[in-house]
């Protein structure tokens, strides 16, 4: 019996962090995202900011251009704020799928999911005209029921549970709290397949916590992106990919 395939999506921003850092045009997201695919990856995530600190405009437009190539053909999976400057951008390039983030300009990263309760009725225009589009639409949100039945009267097919407070709680050696946090992410999971929706996770794996989440028999993606540009400064992207495919099917087959 052959183990389910999870897909990994990797996210390039830091390799544009890295450019913007001294300006110039180096390191190349667009060819970091190349490097990925022919590593492993079975997708390429990109987050346009409204302040543009890493991915440009310009960089998005590539990355759709050059990872479309029938030669490559791999999904483009587009992060982004719900705000109309957005979803025009999106709209115009026509990605294979729209991740809906929170997004404030004083963080240093995601912070959190979401607010698909609160937010409810400003995001509905946005899922219902990306769907129309036919472009996958997925919500970051918070590993709870509340959120993912949210995500779901909302009508997004799929959600990417933030594990980022689970990753956290681990890297500090936080061992109840990373306990407590993983059952959270265990519960959403299962809830996500009796809401028909498809479950994603992301935010702060590395390959010790892709492998364990690997095996939670609902996951269909992992997005993963820091940790894979920060091990590429000792080993390298393309092996730092390779390492995290193999710890993903690890988990996988020992589910």
């Amino acid at each position: 019996m052959t183990a389910r395939r999870i897909r990994l999506g990797v996210n390039v921003d830091h390799v544009a962090t890295i450019r913007n850092a001294r300006g110039g045009l180096s390191p190349d997201p667009v060819r970091a995202a190349l490097l990925a695919i022919e590593a492993g990856a079975d997708g390429i995530t990109a987050h346009l900011r409204e302040d543009r600190r890493h991915i440009r405009d310009a960089d998005m437009a590539r990355l759709k251009a050059e990872i479309s190539k029938p030669e490559i053909s791999k999904p483009l999976n587009f992060e982004m704020a719900a705000t109309e400057q957005m979803l025009d951008i999106a709209l115009q390039t026509k990605p294979h799928a729209v991740c809906l983030v929170p997004e404030r300009r004083t963080e240093r990263t995601t912070e959190g999911g979401l607010d698909v309760i609160g937010g409810h009725d400003h995001l509905v225009p946005f899922v219902d005209e990306l769907n129309r589009a036919g472009i996958r639409v997925s919500l970051f949100i918070e590993p709870s029921a509340e959120a993912i039945d949210a995500a779901a009267s909302i009508k997004a097919p799929v959600v990417e549970l933030h594990t980022g407070a689970w990753c956290h709680a681990v890297e500090v050696g936080e061992l109840e709290a990373a306990e407590r946090e993983f059952a959270r992410i265990v519960a959403a999971a299962a809830h996500t397949t009796e809401r028909g929706l498809e479950c994603h996770a992301g935010h702060g794996l590395d390959y010790a916590t892709a492998r364990r989440i690997a095996a939670l028999p609902q996951i269909v993606e992992l997005n993963i992106g820091h940790f894979l540009v920060g091990e590429a400064v000792f080993i390298g992207l393309a092996e730092s990919i390779r390492a995290m495919r193999r710890a993903i099917d690890e988990g996988a087959g020992a589910a």
